[in-house]
């Protein structure tokens, strides 16, 4: 806080003060008070102001440029009632005591929201659960009358196994440090359970998979990674070419510092302009309005899972020739990819 703007926002007080002084020296003239009484007094009154004014901007300069200071160097500046003591002066005391009543209301708030979003978030996991039942018996049931239903029915009752799979990840994605077991996994188990989950997809889009050096262990959670590994599957089984045999390549580089796992494919591949959104939440691309129909959630989630577990993923891709993922898991907690 400048003096010249404490000056400034003071004026008011001063056209007061002028006018009071002036009435006080036409009273002294009409009483015929000597003049040197009367510069007496107007020397008085000049340093009565001028000492208030001064102590007044030395307390307030004091607790507001401390509160200015300590306001800019805040991330979550809502703290900063915890970061300031409070003043000795009435306007320092109204602000903090605001500021008290502001911060009270916000936790209020934040920890309403948190209740709400913690329910809201129970209540679509048990929902998922309990739809997955039907499903599962759905697709019992279809396996069993196969040839009177046919493979669209099984097909797209895996669609909607996928879909739900995707709400629970999701909510899970938010709070998944409540659900992640961290602990060393084969990744060559990893890709075994999840080509299982999907062998029916890849079988119908009559697909491969070829694999080579996945005898590394890393730290990561197994479920978690079969969910990925999943959904780049799905990826790849949505974007073929047609009249080119579908074929998915994983594998895996281990470093000192680091695990790379690559998920590879030979699809239609994502546009250039695309790349550095695929990860966006809801962003379906050109691949997703022309080829098939998409949420342009699955990738999103992905990213967020990698980020909750400490590792990092990223993508490239040649249109009509490749689409390459890769999964970058430390062996340090200070590696970034």
């Amino acid at each position: 806080m400048r003096f010249r703007d404490y000056v400034r926002d003071r004026l008011w007080f001063y056209c007061i003060a002028a006018l009071s002084f002036g009435l006080i020296l036409l009273f002294l003239s009409a009483y015929r008070v000597s003049s040197q009484l009367a510069a007496f007094i107007t020397g008085i009154f000049f340093i009565f102001i001028l000492s208030e004014e001064l102590l007044g901007f030395m307390r307030k300069r004091k607790f507001y440029s401390d509160l200015l200071h300590k306001l800019d160097g805040m991330d979550q500046k809502y703290l900063i009632h915890e970061m300031i003591t409070k003043p000795d002066f009435l306007e320092g005391k109204i602000t903090y005591e605001a500021m008290y009543e502001a911060y009270k209301s916000m936790c209020e708030n934040v920890a309403e929201y948190k209740r709400s979003s913690a329910d809201f978030r129970e209540f679509i996991e048990l929902w998922v659960h309990e739809v997955k039942l039907p499903v599962a018996s759905l697709q019992l049931m279809a396996h069993n009358h196969s040839d009177k239903l046919g493979e669209k029915f099984l097909e797209q009752l895996r669609r909607i196994d996928g879909y739900t799979d995707q709400v629970l990840y999701y909510a899970r994605s938010e709070n998944a440090e409540k659900d992640y077991i961290i602990k060393e996994v084969s990744i060559k188990r990893i890709v075994a359970n999840t080509a299982l989950k999907k062998r029916e997809d890849i079988q119908i889009a009559d697909a491969s998979i070829e694999t080579e050096g996945l005898d590394v262990n890393v730290m990561t959670d197994g479920k978690w990674l079969e969910f990925m590994l999943g959904q780049f599957i799905a990826n790849s089984l949505k974007y073929v070419v047609e009249g080119r045999d579908t074929v998915m390549r994983i594998t895996a580089e281990e470093f000192p510092d680091r695990v790379l796992l690559h998920f590879r494919d030979n699809g239609i591949g994502i546009p250039e302009k695309d790349l550095p959104r695929v990860f966006d939440k809801s962003f379906t691309g050109e691949n997703g309005r022309l080829y098939a129909k998409s949420t342009g959630m699955g990738l999103y989630i992905v990213k967020s899972l990698c980020e909750r577990l400490g590792h990092s993923v990223s993508v490239t891709s040649e249109q009509g020739s490749f689409t390459e993922f890769t999964i970058a898991f430390a062996k340090n907690d200070f590696y970034k990819m």
